[in-house]
């Protein structure tokens, strides 16, 4: 895929998506995001706020500017 042709907002959310989905996020269910140099920031709010939107996700603000990303996965009732 030719990220290239992609805009910022869908830049980032590939980005952040590798993160979520990297083996290690997934084990721990956790993540923790940075907004690196060059990214927009209404791009990085918008981000935050539709992934705060999912149930079952918790995000916490760290001293380091860091956003740490909980989830859970409801177990099958």
């Amino acid at each position: 895929m030719n990220t290239s042709a992609l805009g910022s907002y869908e830049q980032l959310g590939l980005r952040i998506q590798k993160i979520i989905n990297s083996t290690r996020a997934q084990s721990s269910r956790s993540a923790l995001l940075f907004r690196q140099a060059g990214e927009n920031p209404d791009d990085w709010e918008r981000m935050l706020q539709e992934i705060a939107e999912n149930d079952n996700v918790t995000l916490a603000w760290r001293d380091d500017g860091g956003i740490q990303l909980f989830w859970t996965v409801p177990g099958n009732d």
